[in-house]
């Protein structure tokens, strides 16, 4: 009986490499260094890094790891021995964690091999998920991964055992973007413990509270242009705004604005709260077993319900503020005031029943146009994930989708938001208001305001993911969910 073939060995039989395989890949190398070396001075610096790696994907965090590994010279910038021996080491590494999802040692990893490496270490993945992440890295269609598709995939990224591999994964393929506030992703408990989750939730906050602040004047546009039809504004958006400004100057452009950044953080506390609680409870407490793609958008659909029901009287003090006159309300106090006093707590609670309804339709769509596009690209390019402008693109073109199903929801909200009655007095329903809308201006009055709306998502998504990225860089948290800085390598 011979001696007994382990990965160990194949790992090591791999690594005694022909010359001409060893000649084919300093080539390749030499090109790569010629590539990213942008300004042909000899040597790569992180901007020439972050600039020729776009295509794939990596976080600043993991550029600025590639510098500090391979700089042995500490003089800021990699020369070409410096970024041959990076890849070379790194290579040695991507190695070793191939050769433990090889589990036949045939040289190829393929779907059941990912899905069986994953639940060695607790995490439970279908066997559709698991082509898919084998789709994003198969270059040849062969629906297996070899050690050449394997090296080319992660050739920059450092990994060290198969929980690296599948951090990576999940944040790479499991991206969210949208306008409205996502549902949250699913963290480790190791994620939870370390502080990534609050860290995650602060720079999503903060991306929120630029991105609204930034969008506002549209935004007010908008709830003008839905509430008060054509009456009031009959030209473009230029003189629209000029209106806005002759009535209450250029802060006016900003009304409600305060009260829209203010309900970020318990809006966003409360849905991840409830995610994770409708998690347990779907799953039976239950933490080995993870939740399907349908079963994630029940629990966050669920949990975004719960939330908009906590936060909804801010809603309508928003609509309240952003319509305000000059001189009608001294602040958020006094609008809730004035509201409680004229129409009752009841008042805060208009139009809640389309919004709820609106919840569904925008984040079913807005989630299936996402997912559709992004696997559709990659279906299409067998290789490094998406970039994140594709992303961007992918989230634009989603949130737009869910705004168009949603949107004669969300515009009979805002109307019954602003109707401000006396106690007492009978509250016109939403399908009364329905009907009234559609018999005085038609099909397309329930899409008025919806060309600000449509011309702030590109400038909202794009303003959420470049505040994300640098606010979690300050706050030294990978996109893989490690923490940054030096000496973290």
């Amino acid at each position: 009986m011979g001696p007994k073939w382990t990965w160990f060995s194949w790992a090591q039989c791999q690594d005694r490499e022909s010359p001409d395989q060893d000649q084919e890949r300093e080539k390749h190398w030499a090109e790569l260094f010629d590539q990213l070396d942008l300004n042909k001075d000899g040597r790569i610096d992180i901007l020439e890094l972050r600039i020729g790696l776009a295509g794939r994907a990596l976080t600043s965090g993991s550029l600025e790891r590639i510098v500090e590994t391979g700089d042995t010279n500490h003089d800021g910038v990699l020369d070409f021995e410096e970024f041959t021996q990076y890849l070379r080491t790194n290579e040695k590494q991507l190695k070793l964690v191939f050769s433990s999802l090889d589990s036949n040692n045939d040289g190829q990893i393929d779907a059941a091999e990912i899905q069986n490496s994953l639940r060695t270490i607790g995490v439970n993945i279908s066997l559709e998920d698991a082509n898919r992440i084998l789709l994003s890295m198969d270059k040849d269609g062969t629906m297996t991964i070899d050690w050449k598709e394997w090296r080319d995939y992660f050739l920059f990224n450092s990994l060290n055992n198969m929980e690296d591999v599948a951090r990576y994964w999940k944040r790479s393929l499991m991206l969210d973007i949208g306008e409205q506030l996502t549902v949250p992703d699913e963290f480790s408990e190791e994620e939870k413990k370390s502080g990534y989750v609050w860290r995650h939730l602060v720079a999503g906050a903060m991306a929120g509270t630029v991105s609204r602040t930034g969008t506002a004047p549209l935004d007010r546009l908008k709830v003008f242009r839905q509430v008060h039809g054509s009456s009031h504004f009959k030209g473009n958006v230029l003189s629209s705004f000029q209106d806005m400004v002759k009535e209450g100057g250029v802060r006016s452009l900003w009304r409600g604005n305060g009260v829209n950044v203010l309900k970020i953080a318990p809006e966003t506390a409360i849905k991840f709260t409830a995610y994770e609680q409708i998690k347990n409870v779907m799953r039976n407490n239950n933490d080995s077993t993870n939740l399907r793609v349908h079963e994630r958008f029940v629990a966050g659909s669920l949990a975004g319900a719960i939330a908009q029901t906590v936060i909804y009287p801010m809603e309508v003090i928003k609509t309240r503020l952003t319509l305000r006159k000059t001189g009608q309300y001294s602040g958020i106090a006094d609008c809730a005031k004035q509201i409680m006093q004229r129409e009752g707590f009841s008042a805060f609670y208009k139009g809640y029943i389309p919004n709820l309804l609106g919840i569904i339709p925008y984040a079913g769509i807005d989630l299936a146009v996402y997912e559709t596009l992004k696997f559709s690209w990659q279906n299409r390019n067998r290789g490094p994930d998406p970039g994140i402008m594709l992303l961007v693109g992918c989230g634009a073109i989603s949130s737009t989708c869910g705004q168009l199903a949603s949107y004669p929801l969300a515009l009979i909200r805002t109307r019954m938001q602003a109707q401000a009655t006396e106690k007492g007095t009978p509250k016109p329903s939403m399908l009364a208001l329905l009907n009234n809308i559609v018999t005085q201006e038609g099909v397309p009055g329930l899409y008025r305001g919806i060309s600000p709306n449509l011309l702030k998502v590109i400038p909202a998504v794009s303003l959420s993911y470049v505040v994300y990225e640098y606010t979690r860089i300050v706050l030294g948290v990978d996109i893989e969910g490690r923490k940054g800085g030096k000496g973290n390598v």
